[in-house]
This record gives C-alpha cells, sequence and structure tokens, in this order.
C-alpha cells in the first residue's frame, strides 16, 4: 500500500450544500503538492452513501442475469436508452455480500450463491464519495425465478435480461452497454470462465 498522505492535507471548511436525496459538500483545504508547497483547494463531493453491484454467472450454460432500467444522469447527459446494468443498490445498513443476494432477488428475481468479490473500487474519485464492493455470483439459469423488478414505490421500473456471456460482451463496442461496473464484471466473468 501506498504512503499515507495525511500529513498532506489540512481541512479548513466543509460545508453541506444539499441534503435532499444525496449529500452535496464544499470543502475548502489545504493540499501540500509533492515540491513541498502548500496549494489551497475548492472541491465538491457528491457522497451517495455505499453500494454494491453483482453479475449473476451461470458458468456451466455460459448465462448472465442484467436489468434494464432509466436512469436519469444519463438521461440528462443525452443518453436515450434504458439503461443495461448488473443488479447493484445501496447497502442500507447491510454488508455488500447481504446487499448484492438481496438485491439480486429484488431486481432479477435471482437466488444468487458462491459469491466472489472482484474489488472494492472507486468509480468516479474526482467527484463521488463512494466506493462500491464487485461481486461475481453463481446462479442456475434453468432453476424457477421470482418476478423480480424492483420497488415501484422506490421509482424502480426493471427488465430482466438474461443472455449468452459472449453475447453481452459484444454490446460493449457496440455501445449497447455503457456502465462502467458493468462492462468490468462481464470482462471478470470472461477472464473467470472455464
Amino acid at each position: 500500500m501506498a504512503d499515507d498522505i495525511t500529513a498532506r492535507v489540512k481541512l479548513r471548511e466543509s460545508k453541506i450544500l444539499s441534503d435532499d436525496y444525496y449529500v452535496l459538500r464544499r470543502t475548502d483545504l489545504d493540499f501540500r503538492r509533492s515540491d513541498g508547497t502548500w496549494q489551497n483547494q475548492r472541491r465538491e463531493s457528491y457522497d451517495i452513501g455505499e453500494a454494491a453491484a453483482v453479475l449473476p454467472f451461470d458458468r456451466k450454460h455460459g448465462k448472465v442475469v442484467m436489468v434494464r432500467q432509466f436512469r436519469w444522469p444519463v438521461f440528462e447527459w443525452g443518453y436515450r436508452q434504458l439503461l443495461i446494468e448488473a443488479v447493484a443498490g445501496k447497502l442500507d445498513g447491510d454488508d455488500p455480500e447481504t446487499c448484492v443476494i438481496r438485491e439480486a432477488m429484488e431486481e432479477a428475481g435471482v437466488r444468487i450463491s458462491n459469491l466472489r468479490l472482484v474489488s472494492h473500487a472507486f468509480v468516479s474519485p474526482g467527484a463521488v464519495r463512494e466506493r462500491p464492493s464487485f461481486f461475481l455470483a453463481d446462479y442456475d439459469s434453468t432453476a424457477p425465478r421470482e418476478k423480480g423488478g424492483g420497488h415501484a414505490a422506490e421509482g424502480e421500473d426493471i427488465e430482466v435480461l438474461e443472455m449468452g456471456l459472449d453475447e453481452a460482451l459484444a454490446m460493449i463496442p457496440r455501445g449497447e452497454i455503457v456502465d462502467l461496473k458493468t462492462i468490468m464484471l462481464l470482462q471478470a466473468a470472461k477472464l473467470s470462465a472455464p
């Protein structure tokens, strides 16, 4: 692990600008640069809470389960399709493993097992305070499933997608899968495939 940089950071002030759905903070700090000089910086960070994501993968049949849903930020950016994603959710006080087991059932209607941690990784470290946990997990594509679809009261309207791993990977260069966590998990599944 790299050296601890705590001595290079002096917090001046941190102020909450918004605390509606998530928390937006503005922070003034001093940072000691690599040449030894101190520089004042002002940064905003968006605290969206901790999360976890999972890609259910039936290795025997080469299939994966993903979800497709509306995401306002990507629509606002100009992406006019529903977003195809790995199953994911906020921890809501649970550990990451419990979270993805719950979300796999709620969103996709699948029971998962044999969770394998891929990474705890920062997704947008320049602006977002979140370090999700990413997992691969086994599921049986021949087993009966629950409905899935998420919770309408939470604004979720989720379509469940099941397809071959290679088919899903082919959607990346065509721009049909543009969610980074999903791309990473699909690639991790390919690397772990028998």
